[in-house]
């Protein structure tokens, strides 16, 4: 109840929020942790001229971050072929390698072409054979791109690397310091600033087409809901009632707002659509109601609910209804995140002080739970767009830092801001070509 009521009502105060863009620190990656069973494919480095990005050690890094891949180092390579007439399959064998990527860029007009082929050496066969081509400023998209390419060839699922995150930076102390909603790479690299604020930030939603954020200012005095176009810089507010305006999510088809009121008197789910900006209350109970998310298709939705007497996730109707309780192990449940397909359930889930990321995988027809976190302070679950991994928020003495975990719990990334908190991570959708 009181991490609850902590994040409902702590004092969402946000000056005149300006649209900067500007450019901000990129997160540190560390990988923490590792996967036994990872499939060995070497990435061999670019030939050609790729300008001032290593796109065969972006991929290769990407590849590693997933948890699902391990390569060896560039330097240990006996061969670099770049073209599929150079790969001697013999070779590769020796080194008891599944799979090799190879490519080399061209230099043309403003930009570049990249070539890369992916290569089966048990099969002795290429898997994929594709060139992209784009601006300078644009190869580390390109990178990301031959990443997704190569892990839903391999493993059958899309890739997540070309996505970006959310998430909310504080620095300073006490009265200096400042907030930032930042958007970043998958990676880390190319964070922008889109928010900056003297007052803390909060609830980062993207909207499905990856264009638009929702988040919670306070500006004239009362909390507020606002959805801010991130390129344009343009934003709409969508709520400002007396009380708590807080927990927006977008809807799968981007049509409708859920969130949490307390224009009723009581923190309540309201749905609003966004044409006309018409309000339907969707529970009416003396608990706290919050943290609405969506299913995949859009008929349902899940919320974190004290209404039993300890916070625990519910799931009702989109359009209203009654609502029954998901969530039966652990005494305390919060802030649920689905996945694409709707199969995997993510909470913070706590005992007394530890609060640590669970997760709750209905593929089988059975609810099974496993633990992901180890950290004793860990919230907001965030389900990259594939499922295969969550991005979520731990505290490290006083300081904040995220976290990246694959679904399975074998590979944890650590990202953190040299001498500032990290927090309210949101994994984009997919970016639209």
């Amino acid at each position: 109840m009181k991490r609850i009521a902590r994040r409902l009502l702590v004092p969402l105060l946000l000056l005149p929020a300006c649209t900067v863009l500007a450019q901000s620190r990129s997160l540190e990656i560390d990988i923490v942790g590792g996967n036994a069973a990872a499939l060995p494919i070497t990435v061999v480095p670019f030939g050609g001229n790729c300008g001032d990005t290593d796109v065969g050690g972006v991929v290769r890094a990407d590849l590693g971050r997933s948890g699902q891949f391990r390569s060896p180092d560039p330097a240990s390579l006996p061969e670099r072929p770049t073209q599929g007439g150079d790969v001697a399959y013999p070779t590769w064998r020796m080194l008891k390698q599944d799979y090799l990527l190879i490519g080399r860029c061209v230099a043309g007009g403003d930009g570049y072409r990249t070539e890369y082929e992916l290569f089966d050496i048990a099969k002795q066969e290429r898997l994929l054979g594709f060139a992209l081509s784009a601006p300078a400023g644009a190869m580390r998209d390109v990178a990301h791109q031959i990443s997704d390419a190569v892990y839903e060839k391999i493993l059958g699922v899309p890739g997540a690397f070309w996505t970006r995150i959310a998430y909310v930076t504080a620095s300073g102390l006490g009265r200096s310091t400042r907030y930032a909603l930042v958007v970043a790479d998958s990676d880390g690299y190319n964070p922008r600033t889109v928010v900056n604020s003297t007052e803390p930030l909060l609830s980062p939603s993207w909207s499905p087409d990856g264009r638009k954020l929702a988040y919670v200012s306070f500006e004239g005095g009362n909390s507020g809901i606002w959805v801010q176009d991130i390129a344009s810089g343009s934003r709409d507010k969508l709520t400002s009632f007396r009380g708590i305006n807080g927990a927006p999510a977008f809807s799968p088809d981007g049509a409708r707002m859920a969130m949490t009121l307390s224009k009723g008197g009581n923190p309540d789910i309201y749905v609003m659509d966004l044409g006309s900006k018409h309000l339907t209350q969707l529970t009416n109970h003396f608990g706290i109601d919050t943290e609405p998310t969506w299913s995949h298709d859009g008929a349902s939705l899940y919320f974190t609910s004290d209404r039993g007497g300890r916070p625990q996730v519910y799931q009702m109707p989109a359009s209203g209804g009654s609502a029954s309780r998901v969530s039966f192990d652990g005494s305390y449940n919060a802030s649920p995140s689905l996945s694409f397909d709707g199969k995997k359930l993510a909470t913070a889930q706590g005992a007394g002080n530890t609060y640590r990321i669970a997760l709750m995988d209905r593929s089988t027809g059975s609810a099974r739970w496993s633990m992901l976190s180890p950290g004793s302070l860990d919230e907001s679950p965030s389900f990259a767009p594939n499922g295969a991994m969550l991005l979520y928020a731990a505290r490290e003495g006083s300081r904040g830092v995220l976290y990246a975990v694959s679904a399975d719990g074998r590979v944890r990334q650590r990202l953190s801001l040299g001498g500032g908190d990290v927090r309210e991570p949101a994994w984009s959708p997919y970016r639209k070509r």
